[in-house]
């Protein structure tokens, strides 16, 4: 699992200029990337899975104006190894799936898998962007990394790189 230290992840606020508001995640590695994503909604926690996504691609996870302030991923590289993944666990499985609830996943058949946490911050939309440690530039203590948005995309609000881990990089 060395690739896994080799992984990191970046989140980045991306306003676009049409009225759509949705949860985001762009892959911006060089291999495809398997994801799941936990939420809480009107009936409580959910986590849904899998969505696949090709090298250098994006997918909408999530339809409509965010509802709640956090959100939770965990992504694995299939091809080359790795994973993005957190202290936040919750029930997956290997197959496509959504799960209601938290609690339990064992005794109910299901995997614990550790999901790192997404702090949208309130906003109505949000993009994570999967990269690799290589694709970005050194990080300077004090200031910001910066990842240019798409063409015709407003900059971004705020970018926070994240180790593997889930832990934020300062």
């Amino acid at each position: 699992m060395a690739r896994i230290a080799a992984l990191a992840v970046m989140f980045v606020c991306v306003w676009s200029g049409s009225a759509s508001a949705d949860f985001r995640l762009c892959n911006n590695t060089g291999g495809k990337v398997g994801i799941s994503l936990g939420y809480k909604d009107n009936d409580g926690w959910v986590t849904e899975g899998w969505w696949n996504l090709a090298p250098r691609s994006c997918e909408t996870l999530l339809r409509g104006n965010l509802v709640a302030r956090f959100y939770y991923v965990y992504a694995i590289d299939y091809d080359r190894g790795g994973e993005w993944s957190g202290k936040a666990f919750m029930c997956t499985r290997e197959k496509e799936y959504t799960i209601r609830g938290t609690e339990d996943c064992l005794a109910r058949g299901f995997d614990r898998t550790g999901f790192f946490e997404v702090d949208t911050g309130e906003q109505r939309s949000w993009t994570v962007q999967l990269t690799e440690t290589s694709d970005q530039a050194p990080l300077t203590p004090g200031i910001p990394s910066v990842t240019l948005p798409q063409t015709g995309t407003r900059p971004p609000t705020g970018v926070v790189p994240i180790t593997p881990n889930g832990n934020q990089k300062r």
